[in-house]
């Protein structure tokens, strides 16, 4: 669990009180301020870094938040069909089956469509899932109610590790 120490929205409130200060520091020639100002937008800099951090295993995605998702299965069943779809569209054109070539090049076309769609789901259910956590965590915040604060708190980095590896996987196939 991140306990904010990875939030991207404190990172970027972080940097800028951090810019201000630097700023006034230059001004008056307070160089004690104007240090601080500085340390303050490299720390926000390095949360930023962290918030965006995430590592995947095939479909297990970590981040530097403690967040943890599965990918929706669609996913791996997607690229498994573009994969043997590819295959068998190679082979077939190798050895002239138009049948097999045919039946590959549709495989792969199908694959790539359950793949977004599992895409499309994690993305959307790694949103649902950083909001409610958010909102949660800030209404048990309000309460004081500790215990549903750090749950809610999971419930945002889980969401924001899914759906950040949607995102990658989005971005990877859009610059392919």
């Amino acid at each position: 669990m991140s306990d904010n120490q990875s939030s991207s929205l404190k990172s970027y409130v972080d940097s800028a009180v951090g810019a201000g200060q630097s700023a006034l520091g230059s001004l008056t020639g307070n160089t004690g301020h104007q240090a601080e100002g500085d340390a303050k937008k490299d720390q926000a800099a390095t949360e930023k870094e962290a918030s965006n951090t995430f590592g995947k295993l095939g479909p297990v995605a970590a981040s530097g938040s403690g967040g943890v998702s599965f990918d929706d299965p669609r996913r791996q069943e997607g690229s498994y069909n573009q994969t043997m779809g590819s295959a068998k569209e190679t082979i077939g054109g190798l050895f002239g089956a138009e049948g097999l070539k045919k039946e590959g090049q549709q495989q792969n076309a199908e694959g790539k469509g359950m793949e977004a769609e599992g895409q499309l789901a994690d993305f959307g259910s790694g949103m649902k899932d950083r909001v409610q956590g958010t909102l949660g965590g800030m209404a048990a915040g309000i309460t004081g109610d500790r215990e549903a604060q750090q749950k809610h708190q999971l419930q945002h980095d889980d969401g924001k590790t899914q759906l950040r590896s949607a995102q990658a996987d989005i971005q990877k196939q859009a610059d392919a």
